[in-house]
């Protein structure tokens, strides 16, 4: 530890670790993300592009939310409409207590918010809507058995951008159970680490080589098999080589420190 902090309160820790916190990640499909990709890849989606126009794009983000609304109501998963200003948060959280799900998707939050819309003009020419418009994006929240809670957010308008956020917390919880060490964690951090030294080595873990192939193949097993397969279906993703890429948004890194309890701290000077 070499920050002033850590070292002002050195005699009252008990320990510290340091953990890649949120992790936030951007998912793509970077063929289509300009206009000439875009209609190329309706052509080999639709096998031409006689139906390239703006009726059967919001045909095509319509489907998504009836196949999305059909599926959650035969599985019994519930879809929440959030209001303006609602903290959603609280709302996942109040789903997660009660949840029996104990992997897989247990809520759908929808919302709405500003992304990328093309639109097509009478002369055929195709271009982003400016400003950006405001569509549902729809909140997949997910129980993985190694990163815990996660939440894939995509916009219900071709070509579909994502978000994927993620905790490192949620993911060295669940390393540390297996490994037998054990943890208490409250909120977004662990209060009482049976063995600091063997916790400290998994935090380490999540910059390793071995994460990223790990956190590629997460976002790829649950955005095709949760998200994006109510907007296209496994033929329709392969004849049109739909693919998600993944880019680093956002990434937090916290220092966090232990105190020792008050019967261990002896008396204040």
């Amino acid at each position: 530890m070499t920050d002033g902090l850590s070292r002002m309160y050195a005699g009252r820790l008990s320990g510290a670790y340091d953990c890649l916190d949120r992790i936030v990640l951007n998912g793509y499909f970077r063929f289509a993300q300009n206009p000439g990709g875009f209609r190329v890849w309706w052509r080999q989606l639709r096998g031409g592009q006689s139906k390239l126009d703006n009726a059967h794009l919001m045909r095509m983000s319509g489907r998504f939310h009836r196949r999305l609304r059909s599926w959650a109501s035969a599985n019994r998963v519930p879809v929440r409409r959030c209001r303006s200003g609602e903290h959603k948060r609280q709302v996942v959280d109040e789903y997660l207590a009660k949840t029996d799900c104990q992997e897989g998707l247990f809520l759908i939050l929808v919302g709405r918010a500003q992304a990328p819309v093309f639109e097509i003009l009478n002369s055929g020419h195709i271009r982003r809507k400016q400003p950006y418009p405001y569509v549902n994006h729809f909140s997949f929240h997910i129980l993985d058995s190694e990163w815990g809670h996660i939440t894939i957010k995509i916009s219900g308008h071709p070509p579909f951008p994502a978000q994927i956020i993620l905790n490192g917390h949620e993911y060295v919880q669940r390393q540390a159970a297996r490994a037998g060490i054990h943890l208490v964690k409250e909120g977004n951090c662990f209060t009482d680490i049976s063995d600091p030294d063997a916790s400290a080595a998994l935090t380490e873990t999540l910059g390793d080589e071995s994460v990223i192939r790990s956190l590629t193949a997460l976002c790829d097993q649950w955005i095709y098999r949760a998200c994006l397969c109510f907007a296209l279906n496994p033929e329709e993703v392969k004849r049109s080589r739909f693919r998600y890429e993944y880019s680093i948004y956002q990434l937090e890194y916290s220092r966090n420190l232990l105190f020792k309890k008050g019967s261990e701290m002896g008396k204040v000077v």
